[in-house]
């Protein structure tokens, strides 16, 4: 892409962004719910999927019932995006007026313990919004994500994040990056809810049935001893936000040990994906209508 027209995008993506910014907050519900409808009811982008989804992990839904949920879900990632509109010149004082957050104890106790926190998150709400606020209230966050092929693309979607104080640590070169985070004290955030097959992922139970889970994040709790504190944030009626900190998960393989003829640290590693998955399942069946359905989370493991 040619500099003239990353100007001229950038351009127009500031004014659309100033444009909404400047809307009243009910406005940019009503925007946001029908660009989830026309997600949904109108292009049909993956609806199937969603709807095939939520009716895996809620069979006792009817197809109506499964079909209101994947709009509900989509209406809810239609506001994110225009979320998005607030993050340019988002403020600490934007943040304490749009987020509520439950359970700061909990981190603030893990980072007290001085060897960093391994965040274990998911789709949930708007998480991008939610670590924007987290980072201008002063918590150093590194987020493990994939790049676009498009430069421009990862210009825009990273360096708008970024601009908050939100570092990215790419996933081929994550190991060397996480433990440096660590060691400096910060949090590495792990979004842990979309499918991983061999040989980074392992099987796991996810509602019920087989899902490939990555093991990084219990690599890495198993390495570097570092808590591992559950995070997810919710969006409230009202347009703002709830971020909770749940006390750490133990690292406590032992408990769910399986039979599989593997060595001791394949098991304890794969014993707490275990864990984190089913902690990821506790909170999507808290607030189903806000997670990301339209995710192929259940293919073959292979």
């Amino acid at each position: 892409m040619s500099s003239a027209l990353k100007r001229i995008l950038g351009a127009l993506g500031r004014g659309l962004a100033a444009i909404l910014r400047a809307c009243p907050e009910s406005l940019r519900i009503f925007l946001g719910r029908m660009l989830g409808w026309i997600w949904f009811d109108v292009l049909r982008i993956r609806r199937q999927v969603a709807i095939d989804n939520i009716r895996k992990a809620y069979p006792e839904l009817t197809k109506s019932q499964a079909t209101q949920l994947a709009r509900r879900s989509l209406e809810h990632m239609g506001r994110g995006l225009i979320e998005f509109a607030l993050f340019p010149g988002f403020t600490l004082a934007e943040a304490e007026t749009r987020f509520v957050f439950e359970g700061e104890e909990h981190m603030r106790s893990a980072l007290a313990q001085g060897r960093g926190v391994l965040m274990l998150s998911l789709h949930l709400g708007n998480g991008d919004f939610t670590v924007a606020a987290l980072s201008r209230r002063g918590y150093k966050i590194n987020l493990i994500s994939k790049l676009f092929r498009a430069q421009w693309l990862n210009e825009l979607w990273f360096g708008m994040r970024a601009a908050h104080g939100t570092r990215f640590i790419a996933p081929e070169k994550s190991s060397f990056e996480i433990l440096k985070s660590l060691r400096r004290g910060e949090i590495v955030a792990f979004v842990l809810d979309q499918f991983m097959g061999p040989p980074i992922g392992c099987r796991t139970t996810f509602f019920g049935r087989e899902a490939g889970t990555a093991m990084g994040l219990a690599i890495m709790a198993e390495r570097t001893g570092a808590p591992v504190v559950p995070s997810y944030t919710y969006r409230l009626d009202d347009g703002r936000h709830v971020c909770r900190f749940e006390a750490p998960i133990p690292w406590n393989p032992q408990a769910s040990l399986s039979a599989h003829d593997q060595g001791p640290d394949a098991h304890a590693v794969a014993a707490m994906t275990q864990v984190y998955t089913s902690k990821i399942e506790e909170i999507i069946r808290r607030h189903p209508e806000q997670w990301m359905w339209i995710h192929r989370r259940w293919k073959n493991f292979g």
